[in-house]
This record gives structure tokens, C-alpha cells and sequence, in this order.
């Protein structure tokens, strides 16, 4: 993975994001969701976990949040800002217990900031208006949107130049 960099697509119920990565501050998270991307753990997956002006959460294979890929990952906690658009590692209290569950920001969180490791982001203004409709989807107990919301296939591709 040196010196290649990587986006990924994600194509959702509400249409197509696309990711770009920050490989040089958080080089293991973003090798863990381009594995999981590349063997298909996110098809079929739902963004699980939508709170209006915060975050659009998705990759629990149970789709409840308390669901993982059977490991964790340690924390790399960077000086990327939580801003809109950003793409960041969910856990729990533990640092270091991210594994597949990821959140995109909806607007800049300050407080998240060196807390969880933000990886990447989005690739450009039309995947940002997708996470946007994402976010703005009724929801109901838990932050659930009532509606699923798919992640029907996600492509990783190698970005050259």
C-alpha cells in the first residue's frame, strides 16, 4: 500500500459516495476498511445509525452498532479535524476497539477531534450531497433510520497520479 492511494465507492440506496484516504495518518485504519471493502463485508450492510447535523454511521453486519468484524484495531488518533465530509473510525469508551463500524461527518465536531481516528474523506461535492440526503432521513428509536438506508456494493479502486 505504500505510495498508491486508494478511493473507495460506495454505492448506497440514496446513491453513490465516494471516499478518498489519509493513509499517512492513519495508515491501519484505512488498510482495515479497504480489506473489509475488497471482501465484501460492507455489501448489503445499512447506515444503521443517522443523526441529523452530526454523522451518517454505518458497517455493523448486525445492523444494530454493537456488531464488529471479530477484531479490533488500535487507535491513530491524528490532527485531521472532524469536519464536514470527514470519514472516522466508531468505538466504544475503548480507544482501541474500532474494527468495522465507520461514521462521515455531517458538520465540524471539534470535540471528536483526537478522540477517534478520522481516515479519510469525501471525494468530492456530489458524494458529500449524498451523505447529506443520508442524513436528513426520518429517524426513529436509537437513531435508526425508519427507512433502511443500503450499502448495496463497495469498490475500491487505485487512484493514479
Amino acid at each position: 500500500m505504500k505510495n498508491k492511494r486508494y478511493e473507495a465507492e460506495l454505492d448506497t440506496s440514496k446513491g453513490k459516495i465516494r471516499l478518498r484516504f489519509f493513509p499517512e495518518v492513519a495508515p491501519g485504519h484505512v488498510a482495515n476498511f479497504l480489506a473489509l471493502a475488497r471482501c465484501g463485508f460492507y455489501d448489503g450492510l445499512t447506515f444503521h445509525r443517522v443523526i441529523g447535523g452530526f454523522m451518517i454511521q454505518g458497517g455493523c453486519p448486525l445492523g444494530t452498532g454493537t456488531g464488529g468484524p471479530g477484531y479490533t484495531i488500535p487507535a491513530e488518533f491524528n490532527a485531521t479535524p472532524h469536519e464536514a465530509g470527514v470519514l472516522s473510525m466508531a468505538r466504544t469508551n475503548d480507544p482501541n476497539s474500532a474494527g468495522s463500524q465507520f461514521f462521515i461527518c455531517l458538520d465540524r465536531h471539534p470535540h471528536l477531534d483526537r478522540k477517534y481516528t478520522a481516515f479519510g474523506k469525501t471525494a468530492d461535492a456530489d458524494s458529500f450531497a449524498v451523505v447529506q440526503a443520508i442524513g436528513a432521513v426520518k429517524t426513529g428509536p436509537q437513531d435508526r433510520p425508519v427507512e433502511p438506508v443500503k450499502i448495496h456494493k463497495v469498490t475500491v479502486r487505485e487512484v493514479v497520479g
